[in-house]
């Protein structure tokens, strides 16, 4: 006797019919046929059932703050900071709570139970941190919440900051974060570089820098943080997010940047959301797509995974919490739209940022936690095109979300009555 069955199941990897047995907040079979009882069956009807998504890359503690204290009227990355900048000393714990725990909400109905959250330590009053801390703890029965103990105004730039990010570390924060381009001069980036690994690697703890967001293509900090990271002995526990400086460096000097990269087994993560809409604006035309070399990335090795970014903040004024929307814009600004191209951007949300996350017992095999998504489509493919409803979202064996069918009512003589988007599939 199972706890649960789900039942008629397609599989991200291609398997049709397939039954999913969980018991005890685990998965305990995976097959078609599954001769068992359960107390509770759900039939996926030969839909997409998919492990939850993964936000390897987030920024919770400006979430839904867009309009305060004003509106980012240019739209640009250095107007945000500075917005962000004018709300952070006048911010309050209860309010940094509120709002992300109403995003919470939202992200447990996309099927998004495992997100990364840079958290600005810029404010010596740490209140951001004292804040996600609490959040943390509150979501922990239904998404899995990291924090990354992020110095927004630059590690040597802001006074105050050193100190900071070392209290908010003591405090519990999970990962040393940068912002190397920020600082004031390319030396004193690098130097930041250094320190922090430093840190990382005393501490025993994981890096994830914000590294080289910008169009300038002598911003090579992903370069120095490669070697750090071999230096420091830090090999797969080091994330470089944004790396937009990539789309504008010379072919010959990728060349040699990429190998180093994939030495140190760098996990790469673009925000194509983010990227799209903050880079290349100094540009008149042609005008710079914005987002790093995903395909070459890709094709070297690289772990590549995507992350949202921002959901209606200073910086971005959009934003759902959708990851499907992140994977969607992602195959457009790649040009990455084969067959095979889509199912790697598909693992770009999901198993990839989980291995980027670090995360265990992620999956739908034998042993996994009962963690699972059944989408209103029927494979990888069409979940990126049509972004459906999440008919069913499964935390641990139970269902903690619901999402009816996304149908449309026809009222047209001789036509159909009910359109459902996954009739339109093509059959690959």
């Amino acid at each position: 006797m199972f706890d649960l069955i789900v039942r008629n199941a397609n599989l991200p990897d291609g398997r049709k019919g397939i039954d999913i047995g969980i018991q005890g907040g685990k998965i305990i079979a995976v097959e078609p046929n599954l001769q068992a009882q359960a107390q509770e069956e759900i039939d996926a009807t030969g839909r997409l059932v998919s492990p939850p998504f993964v936000d390897p890359h987030f920024h919770m503690d400006a979430t839904l703050s867009l309009g305060l204290p004003r509106m980012n009227v240019s739209g640009t990355l250095l107007e945000g900071i500075a917005l962000w900048g004018e709300l952070r000393p006048i911010v309050t714990k209860e309010e940094l709570v509120d709002r992300a725990l109403r995003y919470c909400d939202l992200a447990v109905t996309q099927g998004l139970l495992f997100i990364r959250s840079h958290v600005d330590t810029s404010d010596p009053r740490l209140v951001t941190v004292e804040a996600m801390i609490e959040v943390r703890e509150k979501v922990a029965p239904y998404i899995d919440l990291q924090l990354v103990a992020f110095p927004q105004d630059g590690y040597y730039r802001s006074p105050g900051a050193i100190d900071a990010l070392n209290r908010a570390l003591d405090m519990g924060v999970d990962i040393v974060g940068g912002i190397p381009h920020f600082e004031r001069t390319m030396g004193e980036g690098t130097a930041s570089v250094e320190a922090l690994c430093r840190i990382a690697a005393d501490r025993g703890l994981p890096v994830d820098m914000h590294c080289d967001e910008t169009d300038d293509p002598l911003s090579r900090h992903i370069e120095t943080l490669a070697a750090e990271t071999i230096r420091f002995g830090l090999q797969g526990r080091v994330a470089g997010s944004h790396l937009t400086s990539m789309h504008s460096m010379d072919n010959y000097y990728v060349s040699k940047l990429i190998p180093l990269m994939a030495e140190a087994e760098i996990n790469v993560i673009p925000n194509p959301l983010i990227n799209i809409m903050l880079q290349g604006r100094h540009d008149t035309y042609p005008k710079r797509r914005g987002m790093t070399r995903v395909r070459e990335l890709m094709d070297a090795g690289l772990n590549v995974s995507f992350g949202h970014d921002c959901v209606m903040d200073p910086w971005y004024s959009m934003g759902s919490g959708d990851m499907l929307e992140v994977g969607h814009m992602a195959i457009h600004v790649a040009q990455m739209a084969g067959i095979d191209d889509k199912k790697k951007i598909f693992d770009a949300l999901t198993v990839n940022s989980a291995k980027t996350m670090g995360l265990a017992d992620y999956g739908l095999e034998k042993g996994c936690s009962a963690d699972l998504v059944i989408l209103q489509a029927s494979d990888t493919l069409e979940a990126l095109r049509l972004k459906p409803n999440r008919l069913a979202v499964i935390r641990r064996g139970k269902v903690i979300a619901r999402s009816a069918p996304r149908i449309g009512e026809l009222f047209l003589n001789g036509r159909p009555a009910r359109i459902d988007g996954l009739d339109y599939a093509p059959r690959y």
